[in-house]
């Protein structure tokens, strides 16, 4: 990843000609202010508590949080929008008004899946419309949006949207090692990214953007990624209040805060503003016990493995289901290969999933693809995109014989969906909002609008 960042920030060396004059002096990066996103009501409780906070939780920290001087707090998507409804028994759309109102002076933001919104599959493009308009007009300032593949065609839409209705469109690149994850690689797509009208790019400066690093804390190494990118260029960090940091969350806020104070990257943010809020996470924290990870030691095997701490902990739950708890370090090893097969996907939301379950059924079912997942066989016909590099050639006639493959966008063979939808839920949805809860989660929304609605 350094090779990475000296590249894309303008900081790397690179050997002259022979003939050629001696080379320019090294680029110095002589600092700026560097803002910080505070995860806190977003991807920490998702990480460490099973995103389970609910809204009363966080409306007696979010003003709090406001008053502090963030660039930005990530409030909303991933998990939440489903969480709410499935376990909180909560409109997602009233939790966003709410916070909202709660944080008049920082920008909210949220993390959306490219076509796939905030949910496991590609919406059609009116989908992807209305659920951004909706988005913005309910309080969200940034929206970062990512394809798990890093397939541009998969999140032009999403960032037309943004821009369409006035949001900030943000646009993630996720970072993997591989051998086709090269530096040339990466610089090629955040370009792809600015062309398309992207106004930052999260991991940037030689596209001419504003660049956010994104990482978690699993591998013990986040702090130190954070502090070289910052040396390299890098604008925003990721971090999440103390309490509901570290583990498989991100760096602390203080900590951060602290260690660039006085230095050319002081943040600007005041130690003393954040000091009365712990105690009030801590307190929060200790409602959700029953889904507490309570925050485990860093895992450098991560960084071999590449296996997400989510990912391991459905692998453990599984095998133990199987009474297959021996067969781990196979299933482990088994991932590589699958991720190889399938053109080297990094492992987040969904291309995780799906290596993940096939790795562990080629263990359990006693060969390589003798059993495939319906997501496999979406995945080599090209339902999800075009991964980073070629598919293996034999597995995927093995898998999907002479079915057709998908070179285009996929959600082009999509039609609108909206007026379908409308008919589908009826009057059990009393509005737009309500409508796409039913697109996003059908029989989740179903369940939840008819108690509401009651």
């Amino acid at each position: 990843m350094a090779g990475f960042f000296k590249s894309l920030f303008g900081g790397g060396e690179s050997a002259a000609p022979a003939a050629a004059p001696a080379p320019a002096p090294k680029q110095v990066n002589k600092g700026h202010k560097v803002g910080i996103t505070d995860t806190t009501l977003r991807d920490a409780h998702q990480s460490l508590l099973a995103t389970r906070m609910s809204i009363d939780d966080i409306l007696t920290v979010a003003s709090d949080l406001d008053k502090v001087g963030f660039h930005s707090m990530e409030v909303w998507g991933g998990a939440t929008f489903d969480s709410c409804m499935r376990f909180l028994n909560e409109n997602p759309w009233e939790r966003l008004r709410k916070i909202r109102e709660a944080c008049p002076n920082t920008k909210l933001q949220m993390l959306l899946r490219g076509q796939n919104l905030l949910g496991y599959r590609h919406y059609s493009d009116d989908v992807v419309d209305l659920f951004v308009k909706k988005c913005v007009e309910n309080g969200i300032d940034i929206i970062r949006i990512f394809d798990a593949l890093n397939d541009v065609r998969n999140v032009e839409s999403a960032v037309r949207a943004t821009k369409k209705y006035g949001a900030h469109a943000q646009v993630a690149v996720s970072y993997t090692n591989s051998p086709v994850h090269n530096t040339e690689h990466f610089v090629g797509l955040a370009k792809k990214l600015k062309a398309m009208g992207a106004d930052s790019i999260c991991i940037k400066d030689e596209v001419g953007l504003m660049v956010q690093m994104h990482t978690h804390y699993t591998t013990g190494l986040a702090s130190m990624i954070y502090l070289k990118a910052i040396e390299g260029g890098c604008d925003v960090v990721d971090c999440a209040m103390s309490p509901l940091a570290m583990g498989t969350s991100q760096p602390a806020d203080e900590v951060m805060v602290a260690a660039l104070q006085g230095t050319p990257y002081d943040t600007g943010i005041k130690l003393e503003s954040m000091q009365p809020i712990v105690p009030k996470i801590k307190e929060i924290r200790s409602h959700y016990k029953e889904f507490d990870i309570a925050n485990p030691g860093v895992d450098p095997s991560v960084l071999s493995s590449q296996i997400p701490g989510g990912m391991m902990s459905n692998f453990l739950s599984q095998l133990k289901a199987a009474n297959a708890l021996d067969r781990i370090d196979e299933v482990l090893a088994e991932v590589p290969r699958v991720r190889k097969d399938m053109g080297y996907p990094p492992l987040v939301t969904p291309s995780s999933q799906i290596v993940g379950s096939q790795a562990l059924m080629n263990i359990l079912a006693g060969g390589r693809y003798k059993m495939v997942t319906n997501e496999v066989k979406a995945y080599f016909q090209g339902q999800y995109g075009q991964p980073p590099a070629p598919m293996d050639e034999e597995i995927k006639k093995q898998i999907i014989g002479n079915l057709p493959s998908i070179t285009h966008r996929p959600a082009d063979d999509l039609a609108p969906y909206l007026d379908e939808a409308r008919k589908e839920i009826g009057d059990l949805a009393k509005n737009d909002e309500e409508l796409l809860l039913y697109v996003m989660f059908p029989q989740v929304a179903k369940e939840f609008l008819a108690k509401k609605n009651a």
